[in-house]
């Protein structure tokens, strides 16, 4: 990791430049891969599946037999945990659900809102080298607890053609039956205009890498909706001689393994503490199964030497970063002070890994700093809250008058003739 002590605020934004390729760039990439799916279909997605996963697929779609079978094949501890997991998101998430009361702005004047499912639904699992059974969790259960009729997932292939058997016990066991072997950029141009065997859906969420972040981007100039930027993976970390630094080894790590363009920062307070730590995450990366992926990801990553917590705040809400935690003494009252994260994880046994997996609440965050303006995946994702408005006699009398001042000072003559000849009808 690269060590920055006290920098000037000036260099700030340069120190956390995240290590991804340019949107435009990506694009350049994406459009040639939608452009293929939307006139060829199946075809293109099976061409795409062999040249990117290496693998030769047949029936796109998922049948029950396959779905039915992944059962036999998880361990029961994996299963156990998946139920466990997945009855705390529940919990989180079914919270969510809140009716709002109907509002009398004026008398005869009620207004209120409501929480309709989005009927047609895309989630896309990471698979490949890192199948992300957790993924099917955090979008399966918020889309089912909000109403979506018709769900569909998509998940890349393993080199033999299947998928994870994991991946589909999750599945099942969120209720989510519809299942596609396709992933990558080629598995949101499907969702997005459809194929013979994958459906058109109105609003793609869930994680993935650049390719994916950008297709759904792309996605979203046919007119299909998206979660929010949901790229490659980062964390900040800020952290106090007040917490073992084993900690924070395996936090940062945690993060970087995900990929090789994960990135990591570290924000501390003792330059010997900070040279310390990181010649730790330095050495135990050698250790960990994907060693290569998160020391690649390490040569891109910063751990940052600063004066004082309110500094440290400052630099992280500036970064806006998909994970944070606060790893200090005074970690409660630090919370408090952030304004731009996709979630927080509070005081040194709050492990990142806890939210990724288990807490209850969701891992599917915004990246690439649009944590600033965007939330992470919650129920709401899944619903249209749509407003209603009903006007008695009284309604239309007491606030026509207001509504016809209005459009007449916008020169709209005929929406002010629309409240007009009501009035005329109540004062008859």
């Amino acid at each position: 990791m690269r060590l920055f002590i006290r920098p000037d605020r000036s260099k700030w934004s340069s120190i956390l430049q995240r290590p991804t390729r340019s949107t435009l760039d990506m694009m350049g990439v994406v459009d040639p891969i939608f452009v293929a799916v939307r006139e060829r279909g199946d075809e293109a997605l099976r061409e795409f599946t062999l040249q990117f996963d290496g693998t030769q697929i047949d029936a796109i779609k998922i049948q029950p037999d396959e779905l039915e079978a992944s059962k036999s094949h998880v361990d029961e501890a994996l299963k156990k945990a998946l139920r466990t997991a997945a009855a705390n998101i529940e919990t989180f998430h079914r919270a969510q659900l809140v009716e709002e009361a109907a509002i009398e702005t004026i008398p005869g004047v009620t207004c209120w809102r409501k929480n309709l499912p989005i009927e047609k639904v895309g989630l896309y699992v990471p698979g490949g080298s890192a199948p992300l059974v957790s993924s099917v969790l955090m979008l399966g259960i918020p889309a089912r607890i909000a109403g979506c009729s018709e769900i569909a997932l998509c998940t890349p292939p393993r080199s033999d053609g299947s998928i994870d058997p994991a991946i589909l016990f999750a599945a099942k066991l969120v209720g989510v039956t519809n299942i596609f072997r396709v992933g990558g950029a080629q598995a949101v141009a499907a969702l997005a205009y459809g194929t013979e065997s994958v459906p058109a859906v109105y609003k793609i969420c869930g994680p993935g890498n650049q390719y994916v972040n950008a297709a759904k981007l792309r996605a979203s100039l046919e007119g299909v909706a998206t979660d929010m930027p949901a790229g490659p993976t980062e964390v900040a970390i800020v952290v106090d001689e007040s917490c073992p630094a084993e900690f924070v080894v395996y936090d940062a790590l945690a993060q970087a393994e995900h990929g090789p363009d994960s990135h990591v920062v570290v924000v501390t307070f003792s330059e010997e503490y900070a040279r310390s730590l990181t010649s730790k995450i330095d050495k135990a990366v050698d250790a960990i199964q994907r060693s290569d992926a998160a020391r690649s990801a390490l040569g891109g990553s910063v751990c940052v030497v600063l004066s004082t917590a309110d500094d440290a705040i400052d630099l992280c809400n500036k970064y806006a970063p998909e994970h944070l935690i606060l790893a200090t003494r005074d970690a409660e009252d630090m919370a408090g002070k952030v304004r731009a994260a996709g979630s927080v994880f509070v005081g040194v046994m709050s492990p990142e890994s806890a939210g990724d997996y288990a807490s209850g609440t969701n891992h599917t965050l915004p990246t690439g700093g649009a944590a600033r303006a965007y939330s992470g995946v919650s129920v709401d994702s899944f619903v249209n809250k749509v407003t209603f408005q009903r006007l008695s006699r009284d309604g239309i009398r007491n606030l026509g008058p207001t509504i016809m001042t209005l459009a007449e000072a916008e020169g709209l003559t005929a929406h002010a003739q629309a409240v007009s000849v009501r009035l005329e009808a109540v004062e008859s």
